[in-house]
């Protein structure tokens, strides 16, 4: 009986070794691009904001306009991965690549209309976020230039999606990596005037953005039409008519994460435009902050990411234990992971803030914002992990439901509350996102831990596995 308690015991030690290898596997390359792609809008926001804080300001006032107006596109890219993992547990190959190409045909649509309407809407946007007269010239530039690019940000992300679903993170990683390398070089030639350009400014910030994100587009799409490096194989003699079973599937399972994401972002819209009636000074502390406190979620979102293909791989060939097993592990990962970082940035808050700017008492502010958003890592590290594996089961609504409840009662109406009844400024504004991150993370890990999120959706959409499926690949 002790031989074979001790043989169980090596055999759960083997097994979670592998686990831990599939996660890390998938979650480095996530992680890197993630970050890498976080470190580049620093650098990003430090070079504009030689400019002063008035082109920092001009600059951040665009940030969440963009967010909303990409929220859509989370309804394609969740239902996107998910399908695709799916099918890839189910060893369907075939279907995986269908999915890929109607979301393909999806996001060139969607993208096109979204670009348009973003650079006609571009002055109404920045006055309805409350640009000052120092800013709105500069913003309503930059929110065109970079308008006209969100096409080919729209099909990157799209094609994103699939390889994640797939469990391919490192071709992502690499061509995202490059990109922003890309982008930052931009920047030095054309914010400052460099190698015989003319010192653009603001705009030249927002036309290395644009020219950057068509790179990627064009090594995306060489990635899946021409590499031959991936599963996700295209070619443009396919049929690319839609399917409107599949396009069915991507939007049940998306349309959640869509409303979702149209709800965090036009909060966080509010949000900033809440911060942003403080004054311009202000406006610059909270918009480093922000920019810095992308870092801390640079590594949540790659567990999420792993999560989601992970635990989508798991019931697609239907294995509930295996999914719940990877969903626990990379869970306790990322917590450790984040809440070390949020210790770090207590200690070296106002060190980091000093990078990027000049004037004391925006870099005081900002330093004060990042002791009170490290607070938060713990939550915000379970709501983004377990959301990540909520939707790998195609359970999206809570997501949804947390999302809505976080932002619209804490972000929108206590942070408004905190800054101009209690007259609290900047701190009262990142305590609303303190209470935010802990009420989504809440509802998040009480629909884990019901289990009900194994079978959500397991009958109903999931794809059949079949031996002809499996001697396929």
């Amino acid at each position: 009986m002790k031989r074979l308690a001790l043989q169980s015991r090596s055999e759960q030690e083997q097994n979670s070794k592998v686990l831990l290898y599939e996660i890390l596997n998938i979650s480095w390359p996530a992680f890197i691009e993630l970050v890498m792609s976080t470190l580049f809008g620093m650098v990003d926001m430090v070079m504009v904001g030689q400019l002063g804080p008035a082109a920092i300001a001009a600059v951040g006032l665009t940030n969440q306009p963009f967010m909303l107006l990409l929220s859509v596109f989370a309804a394609l890219n969740v239902g996107t991965t998910t399908l695709v993992a799916w099918n890839i547990g189910a060893r369907n190959l075939k279907e995986a690549r269908s999915v890929s190409r109607q979301s393909l045909i999806c996001a060139f649509v969607l993208g096109l209309i979204i670009s348009i309407l973003g650079f006609i809407s571009a002055r109404k946007i920045i006055t309805f976020m409350g640009a000052k007269a120092d800013t709105i010239n500069d913003a309503t530039l930059y929110f065109q230039i970079v308008s006209a690019g969100l096409i080919f940000q729209t099909i990157t992300m799209c094609i994103t999606a699939s390889l994640r679903g797939v469990g391919e993170t490192r071709i992502p990683m690499m061509y995202n990596v490059g990109a922003n390398l890309l982008n930052v070089f931009g920047n030095y030639v054309l914010i400052y005037g460099k190698l015989g350009f003319p010192m653009w400014g603001v705009a030249g910030a927002a036309a290395s953005t644009t020219f950057s994100r068509l790179v990627a587009c064009l090594a995306g799409l060489y990635v899946i039409f021409l590499s031959r490096k991936s599963k996700i194989l295209l070619s443009i003699k396919d049929d690319y008519r839609p399917d409107w079973n599949i396009l069915k599937q991507i939007f049940t399972i998306g349309i959640p994460s869509a409303l979702e994401q149209f709800f965090l972002q036009s909060g966080l819209m509010l949000f900033a435009k809440t911060v942003s009636g403080l004054g311009t000074s202000i406006y610059a502390a909270h918009q480093i902050g922000l920019n810095i406190n992308g870092l801390t979620f640079s590594p949540s979102q790659a567990f999420s990411v792993a999560a989601t293909t992970l635990v989508g791989q798991s019931l697609g060939a239907r294995n509930i234990k295996k999914a719940e097993k990877y969903a626990n592990l990379i869970h306790h990962i990322g917590m450790g992971v984040a809440c070390f970082i949020g210790f770090m940035f207590i200690l070296f808050s106002h060190y980091i803030t000093r990078i990027y700017t000049s004037d004391f008492t925006v870099a005081a502010m900002a330093g004060t914002v990042l002791k009170i958003m490290a607070l938060a890592q713990p939550g915000q590290s379970t709501q983004l992990i377990l959301a990540g594996a909520l939707r790998g089961a195609g359970d999206t609504i809570y997501p949804l439901i947390a999302s809505f409840s976080g932002i619209w009662i804490f972000r929108v109406i206590v942070a408004y509350i905190f800054v101009y009844i209690f007259h609290w400024g900047l701190i009262g504004a990142w305590v609303a996102m303190v209470l935010d991150q802990y009420t989504r993370s809440a509802i998040i890990y009480l629909r884990f831990i019901s289990g009900k999120w194994k079978t959500a959706n397991l009958q109903r959409n999931q794809p059949k596995v079949s031996k002809h499926q499996r001697a396929s690949l």
